[in-house]
């Protein structure tokens, strides 16, 4: 029996990595929230990075491997005191392996509104190919 009931919107909070490897620079990290569509033709990942700007982020592809990461500044000016911190700061990181479908040369990356979304088209051999049956 499917279930009929509408999902909730709700604000996740920030989750920091927790990883057995030790970091090298201090701070917080955080692992960004990700959403990911799949077309005949594309992989489509969307990853929720506020306050980080597109000059703070950086995508790496090394062995198949899509690494992101984005440092949140923080954003008091300098004459500025902390009264109230809610919004935490630090870095954004994650990884994903990619297999041998992707066309790696071709991903594409756009920020937008704090979201950042990468296209990650398929291969040729990846994309299914129609028959046409012919009547003899």
């Amino acid at each position: 029996m499917a279930d009929t009931t509408g999902k909730e919107l709700q604000a996740r909070q920030k989750a920091e990595v927790s990883t057995p490897a030790e970091q090298t620079t201090p701070g917080a990290v955080f692992v960004p929230a990700v959403d990911i569509f799949e077309s005949e033709k594309q992989i489509t990942l969307l990853a929720d990075l506020p306050g980080v700007t597109s000059e703070d982020i950086k995508i790496d592809l090394r062995d198949n491997v899509l690494t992101l990461s984005g440092d949140i500044a923080p954003f008091e000016g300098p004459d500025e005191k902390d009264l109230l911190i809610e919004y935490d700061i630090g870095r954004y990181f994650r990884q994903f392996s990619l297999s041998e479908v992707i066309n790696q040369d071709k991903i594409d990356a756009r920020l937008e509104d704090g979201v950042l979304r990468l296209v990650l088209p398929k291969s040729e051999k990846a994309v299914p190919k129609k028959i046409t049956v012919k009547a003899a």
